[in-house]
């Protein structure tokens, strides 16, 4: 995966979409990018433990917890899960856990927060749908570009800055 700095994607593609700044970095790739597949769930998370079980292609799984910060959405064992089947990454609207050993794994993870309960499993939410959280909108096909300066979301690849 080639290096990505959002803020020299923003000057070469004024176009993008910026979210709004309420993300931090948890996992252990710092940049990250890929084409959106989505999830809208509230603090059960099923659906997610479903995708990362399912190959992912170099995809980002963008979650829609409804900003909750009551559980964590995102632990070890999924993260590991999609490390394993080829996930670049996860943006978590919501909390994740296990953040010393996320910080260690081979997957892009951004999240608004980190909380220590489980969220649980009532097989709850839908998938491949439009969400809308952090003043965007994100639909399935659209490319997310991720890293400590923020997230980008464009309409389709883009070609990277050198």
């Amino acid at each position: 995966m080639p290096t990505i700095i959002t803020p020299d994607i923003c000057d070469t593609y004024p176009e993008v979409t910026v979210l709004n700044p309420i993300f931090a970095n948890y996992g252990g790739i710092e940049a990250f990018y890929g084409p959106i597949r989505t999830i809208k769930c509230f603090e059960d998370n099923s659906l997610v433990k479903q995708a990362v079980a399912e190959p992912g292609d170099g995809a980002v799984l963008v979650v829609d917890a409804g900003g909750s910060h009551r559980c964590a959405m995102l632990g070890d064992m999924l993260a590991e899960q999609a490390v394993k089947n080829g996930w670049a990454g996860v943006l978590m609207y919501g909390c994740v856990r296990d953040v010393d050993i996320l910080a260690e794994l081979e997957l892009g993870v951004q999240a608004i927060g980190h909380h220590p309960r489980k969220s649980e499993k009532r097989g709850e939410g839908q998938r491949d749908g439009e969400v809308t959280f952090a003043g965007a909108t994100l639909v399935p096909g659209q490319w997310l570009y991720a890293d400590n300066n923020g997230v980008l979301i464009a309409t389709n690849e883009l070609k990277l800055p050198v």
